[in-house]
Order: structure tokens, then sequence, then C-alpha cells
């Protein structure tokens, strides 16, 4: 290891010190004491990346939990009952109205999963629970507790509950967003329609990807007209309070990740007298998600490709299995690694799978690596090396998921976390854009020359073209879809007064989001009787120029 550079990948103790100290700055906010001389600490850190949204798979077929639980034996209630369940959490589902703005109209019910405090409830030591987003839109608070639940006990200390929650028509809450009546009408679908796409993989990528949206729009407002305009992410907000409250409490601890930035800023503007502790980490330009622009996320992204030519270089051919004589070459080497598959994909049968590592899978698979670095940069340089020498299994088995299980019953616990909540949640949350296939022409082209990532990302808001939107009225937040539909949308602006500072957490070389932000001003303070004692600090944000 004594050609590793000190910032490389593959020198493991840089990365614990590093991360180490981010840690223990988010413990200080938490007011914890609990020390991180813990064995399993650097687990807890690995484990964390890869659930929080470190994996980018559009698919949204996750892992098979293990040590089931039957959520149907648990009932909706307005009140916290909670059950035993997966081995050591304790589960529960919660009823909230399904439109604020009527709230004794119906009900959606959402699915809570804890990991308890090891303290008793009336310790003066016990701190409430903190509620987690691990990002998406989309993702499953509950899957992400089942996962890791204890190791973020771990990390943060025994004082709090460890609280995921699956947002409003997110995975085991109901009702929840499905385009399709079944998984197997959806997993049908997404064969014939190519399911995700990198766009430059063919000429027609562009054409069939807003195609397939088209499809998708329609599908989507046919069978579920009464229930998609209530998810949002406004109402989640909405739903984090209503869980907060349950817990016979008025303040919110939060920690969101990636997407789970903008909940959290969006939370603290609409209840900036509500926050108990708040972390937002991965800050997304929030303003840029609200207008359905996404064109400020993948600035840095290069910044973090062009990390695994210089430290693979740095690292020498020993330790590297890519090397090549400069970072320049090493680059080199993978764009005639692209060129390959582009023409002739290899096909790779596993001793559990079997598939083709095509320009697309390549694609993805370095893709999916840009959100964890450390942990994912040196398999990947060996799975490069591999491929190279014609043996794709390597690349193939890093981001391999289980084959779909035909069933044509009702979504299983397992199929129901789904692109479709991804879809409705942004495209609800975002401003109209239009649905000619031209204008996406034009954007595509213009988002290509900001980077050459953009042919992965532009998956996530070209299902918006073709989002059915009526009139909006832009009145903090009331706008209808349709005559008979009052819907809740929060507008901003997203600063606010907060009962407590907000600490914020960027990377240098994020994935998809970016440190550099120049901050729309928030004021977060303390009362103390009539005294307000303050510092500003950020929520919301814009790309500095």
């Amino acid at each position: 290891m004594s050609t590793s550079s000190p910032m490389s990948p593959w020198s493991r103790s840089h990365r614990a010190i590093t991360l180490s100290s981010l840690v223990l700055l988010a413990i200080f906010v938490w007011a914890s004491t609990f020390l991180l001389s813990h064995a399993g600490f650097s687990q807890a850190i690995d484990e964390l990346v890869h659930y929080s949204g470190g994996h980018f798979d559009f698919s949204f077929r996750t892992p098979s939990i293990q040590n089931k639980f039957s959520w149907d034996a648990v009932e909706p209630l307005g009140t916290l009952m909670w059950h035993p369940c997966y081995e050591k959490l304790q589960c529960a589902r919660l009823t909230v109205p399904l439109n604020y703005s009527t709230p004794t109209g119906e009900k959606a019910a959402i699915a809570l999963t804890r990991f308890p405090s090891s303290l008793p409830h009336e310790s003066p030591e016990y701190r409430g629970p903190i509620l987690i987003n691990p990002g998406g839109p989309g993702g499953s608070g509950v899957q992400t507790v089942v996962r890791i639940g204890e190791l973020l006990s771990t990390v943060i200390g025994p004082q709090f509950d460890i609280l995921g929650f699956d947002p409003r028509g997110v995975g085991l809450s109901t009702p929840g967003a499905s385009f399709f009546e079944t998984a197997l009408e959806r997993e049908l679908w997404s064969g014939i329609s190519d399911g995700f796409q990198v766009i430059n993989a063919s000429s027609g990528g562009l054409a069939r990807a807003w195609a397939n949206a088209v499809i998708n729009g329609k599908l989507a407002w046919e069978r579920q007209p009464e229930i998609l305009g209530h998810i949002n992410t406004d109402q989640t907000a909405r739903d984090m309070l209503t869980i907060v409250k349950a817990h016979g409490r008025e303040k919110l601890s939060y920690w969101g990740f990636s997407y789970g930035s903008v909940l959290g800023a969006t939370f603290a503007s609409m209840f900036p007298n509500n926050i108990e502790r708040m972390v937002i980490d991965g800050v997304v330009d929030i303003e840029n998600y609200y207008q359905t622009l996404w064109s400020t996320n993948l600035i840095d992204t290069s910044k973090t490709m062009d990390y695994f030519f210089t430290s693979c270089h740095a690292a020498g051919p020993d330790t590297c299995l890519f090397h090549a004589p400069t970072p320049d070459l090493i680059a080199a080497n993978l764009t005639k690694l692209y060129d390959i598959v582009k023409v002739r994909p290899i096909p790779v049968r596993t001793s559990t799978s079997y598939g083709l590592v095509d320009y697309t899978r390549l694609r993805t698979s370095i893709f999916s690596s840009l959100y964890k670095p450390w942990v994912a940069y040196p398999a990947l340089a060996n799975a490069l090396a591999a491929l190279a020498q014609g043996d794709g299994a390597p690349l193939f088995s890093m981001y391999d998921l289980p084959k779909f299980q035909c069933d044509c019953g009702p979504d299983s616990e397992d199929s129901r976390f789904g692109k479709d909540a991804q879809t409705t949640i942004l495209c609800n949350d975002g401003d109209p854009i239009s649905s000619e296939f031209e204008t996406l022409q034009e954007y595509f082209k213009n988002m290509m020359k900001e980077s050459e990532w953009f042919e992965i990302w532009a998956n996530i808001r070209i299902p918006c073209t073709a989002w059915p939107h009526g009139p909006k009225t832009r009145f903090r937040g009331t706008y209808h879809l349709y005559s008979t539909t009052h819907l809740m949308r929060f507008q901003g602006p997203f600063k606010a007064n907060t009962s407590f500072p907000i600490l914020l957490i960027g990377n240098t070389a994020g994935t998809i989001s970016r440190h550099h932000y120049r901050p729309f001003f928030i004021h977060s303070c303390h009362r103390s009787g009539d005294t307000l004692v303050g510092v500003s600090y950020l929520v919301s944000f814009v790309a500095e120029d």
C-alpha cells in the first residue's frame, strides 16, 4: 500500500478518520455522549452508504428482507400501537388524512418501523424518535431501518428510537402509488418498453423514453385518479408532524439523505417552530427540484469519476488492476470498453444469475459506484480489468439483483418498492413541463453539454413530460388537478426562523448533490423566555455562479 495516495479509496485508514470526524459532528448536534469506539463503526458507515441511496437502480428491485413480517396483521390506527417485528424491531401503521385540506375524509396508513432506544421512555436521558428518510424520492425508511437500524443506533446513540417510515405512496404505506394492477403486469411492460434506459445506448433511445412516459402517465391517472394527486412532499411533511405528535411530542428530530434534504427543508419551511434537531445530508438544490429542472445535480459528477482515474493511478498496478501509466490513459481505456460493449455485449452466466454486460450495464454500474467511491472503487477497478480481458462476470455481479418471481396476485412486500412512487412524488412536486418531444430533445441536447451522465439522469425527469397537470393556483399551497379534487401544495418560500439550528452535510465532489450552494437565508434560533438567541444557518439553495 506504500504507493497508494493518502486520499485514495484504496487506503482505508484515511476513510475512517474522515468519516469519524463527520459523524462526531452529527453526534454533537444530537447532543449524544455515546462513544464511537465500537468495533462495528466502519461497518455501520459502509452499510449506511449502501442502503441510504448509495445504490443507483431505476428498477427499484431491492434485495429481499430476511425474517419476513406480515404487515396485514398490523391494524392502521389513529394512535401508535407497536408490534414486535423483524426480530429486534417494532412496527406500527398510523392513519393520516389522505388530503389534509379535508382532514375528516379518506385516510392513508403510514408504515413505521423502529429500532427502540435501550433507555426507558421515562428516563431523562431518553430523547425520543429520530425519523429517517433514505432519499429517492421513493426510498423506503422501513427497509432502511430493517437493514441498518441497529447500526444507525450505534452511530447516533442509544438515547433515540431510530424510526423509519415509508412516505405516503411508498412501499408498505397505503394506498401505494402504482400504475399497474399487478407486479407481473409492471414487469411485462418493463420488458416491452425496455424499462430503464441509458438514452444514448441506441439512436432512438430518447424517443422511446418519451413514448414510454406517455403510456405510464395515461395508466397512472386512469387507475388512481383519486389517490396520486395527494402523494407529494408537502403532504409527507405534514405526515411527519402527525407522526411526531402521535409520540406525544411537538418537535421533530430528523435525518434525511439526498431527496430527504428536500423533505427536511420543506418541513422546516412549513413548520419552523417544530424543529428539535435536523440533519439534511447530501443536500439537493431545492429550488431547482421544485422547478422540475434537474439541471444542477450533475455539475460535480465528473469530479467523482476523475477521482477514480487519479486515485487508481496513484495506487499503482499492484493495488489497482485497471492501472495505466497516466490517469488520462486509464480514462481512455474505459472509453474503449464503452465502445466494445456498445457493439458487442459480453454474455455472462454466474452460479446464481445471467445476463449481458452491454453499454447500459457498464454505464449504470459505474454511475452506481460514483455514489460510494470509498466502498466501490477497488471492486470496480478489478471488474473493469476483468472486462478488458473479456470476463464480464465481476462487473455484472457488482449490482446484480434477484430475478423477478412471477406472482399474478397483488404486490408482495418485496415488489412494492417501485419507481411508480418516485415518478408520482417528483412530478407532483414540480412545476409542469412541456409534453412536446421537440422540447425534450432540445433540453436533452443542452444538458448533455453540461454532463455526459445526463444520458442516465434524464430518466428521472422524462416521466414528468407526460404527467397530467390541471390548472393551479399558487396561494401558499392549494391547487387542483380536477375540479372535484382540491389538493395541498406548499410553494415556499423555503426560508424560516427555525426553533433550532439545522446541520447540513455536503460533499466536495458529490455524484448528484453539490457542496457549494449560495444560501437563501434561514434564521435558526433558540428562545429563552423573551430572549432570542440566534445564529444563521442554511436550508434552501441555488447554485453558485
